[in-house]
């Protein structure tokens, strides 16, 4: 599965990559986020892929509006065909925009694909066999780190950094911070290059369930704002506050 799974999220890659080329518009959505022709490209290659796969289990995709009203079963796609669009929008050079397909089981994150086509790094992960990065058409196997005697890394969102985190990352004598857009902050911790990534601000399931699968494969975890392991298949798939856990940021 995880190999076609990850030629799903490379050609749902280059589908957004052709769009980001092209003199492209957003719209907004209802909720006031937005969505280009990206978002719907990219939603197109990845779903008859997975229902290709997996017939009878359910999709849950940030782009189908019907599907949020859908009950989380025991065993659910979560896709995310355009993670960090504000990012896609600002054409800055810094590529922080993903592809997110990860499969959830009873609550858990069991499988995950993140593929950011800009930057042409791909991590999958799957719980109990560990995770992987392609770069430059190399793989290897990564994982959390030690943190250095200089202190811990965080990495923050880019585009909703808030006051709540800024006091965190000062509360937890965070050495150093990385702003960065979508799911990449999980894999940034996952691969060693951070070390925890804190998130007060609001999110959905399809924006996190592939890092966060990407991260538990490596060896991190994430904790709700209780200090619990964080739940999938919650209420209309909204997120509350999380902290995702290299080998820093545990609760006491």
């Amino acid at each position: 599965m995880l190999d076609q799974l990850q030629k799903a999220a490379r050609d749902a890659g280059a589908a957004i990559m052709d769009v980001y080329a092209s003199d492209f518009e957003a719209i907004e959505k209802s909720d006031g986020s937005p969505v280009t022709a990206a978002d719907t490209a990219a939603e197109a290659v990845i779903i008859p892929v997975l229902k290709q796969l997996e017939p009878d289990t359910v999709i849950i995709s940030e782009e189908n509006a019907d599907s949020h009203k859908v009950k989380a079963p025991d065993r659910f796609f979560l896709v995310d065909p355009l993670d960090g669009t504000k990012e896609f929008l600002k054409r800055d050079g810094k590529g922080s925009f993903t592809v997110n397909i990860a499969l959830i089981e009873y609550g858990i994150p069991i499988l995950g694909v993140v593929y950011a086509p800009a930057l042409d790094r791909m991590f999958v992960g799957k719980l109990g066999e560990g995770a992987r990065e392609q770069s430059n058409g190399e793989w290897k196997d990564i994982t959390i780190r030690d943190i250095p005697e200089a202190g811990a890394t965080a990495v923050a969102s880019l585009s909703h950094r808030d006051e709540k985190t800024d006091n965190w990352l000062k509360d937890h004598d965070i050495a150093d911070a990385i702003s960065i857009g979508s799911s990449l902050k999980f894999c940034l911790v996952a691969a060693g290059e951070a070390d925890v990534y804190p998130r007060f601000g609001p999110t959905m399931e399809w924006d996190t369930g592939a890092g966060d699968a990407v991260l538990r494969a490596a060896g991190g975890v994430v904790y709700d704002g209780e200090g619990e392991v964080f739940p999938y298949g919650k209420s209309d798939y909204r997120n509350g506050a999380f902290v995702a856990c290299g080998k820093a940021g545990h609760p006491a």
